[in-house]
């Protein structure tokens, strides 16, 4: 049988067209090459501190007066934190005898702030008096117990101090 030479021509067009499609996908497939991408990030500690006034109403003398609130802290999960309590602002205080004033600063009424109960350890500004934990991510409420002794026998009037919060982390 013979062709011609323009049906040749077409053959050999067809065959080296399906031999480069073949070796086209076949090299497509053959090799493949990856590269991996390094992700990272870094996280801060952090910490928010919070909280509640403390009011003790209408002291009177003859008894022992309680009021509580809070410092609510949220830090980062499993960093450790320490929070104090300074003296106030009334001259002459400290963290073992705080003072509400009449007239800041003059002092005048005595008072403490306690930790785990109305009984409890003084809760100050230095070791080892901070109250401690550990973050969670969560909020975690902390609670301060005031305690105005009795007997204190000072000038009729409204009496008022300002503790700092502070949260060491």
């Amino acid at each position: 049988m013979k062709y011609s030479n323009t049906a040749r021509s077409a053959l050999a067009t067809a065959v080296l067209g399906l031999l480069a499609l073949g070796l086209t996908s076949t090299s497509a497939v053959a090799a493949t090459t990856t590269a991996n991408i390094t992700v990272t990030a870094t996280v801060g500690a952090s910490c928010t501190v919070g909280v509640t006034n403390l009011t003790f109403g209408t002291y009177t003398p003859a008894t022992q007066a309680q009021a509580s609130s809070s410092v609510t802290v949220t830090c980062s999960n499993g960093w450790a934190y320490q929070v104090g309590l300074n003296a106030g602002l009334t001259t002459g205080a400290s963290v073992t005898t705080r003072q509400m004033g009449i007239t800041q600063p003059a002092g005048g009424l005595n008072y403490s702030l306690l930790t785990g109960s109305y009984t409890g350890a003084n809760w100050g500004n230095t070791t080892p008096t901070w109250v401690t934990g550990t973050g969670n991510g969560a909020a975690q409420v902390l609670t301060v117990y005031g305690v105005i002794p009795a007997n204190q026998f000072v000038t009729a009037g409204s009496y008022t101090d300002t503790i700092i919060a502070t949260v060491n982390y």
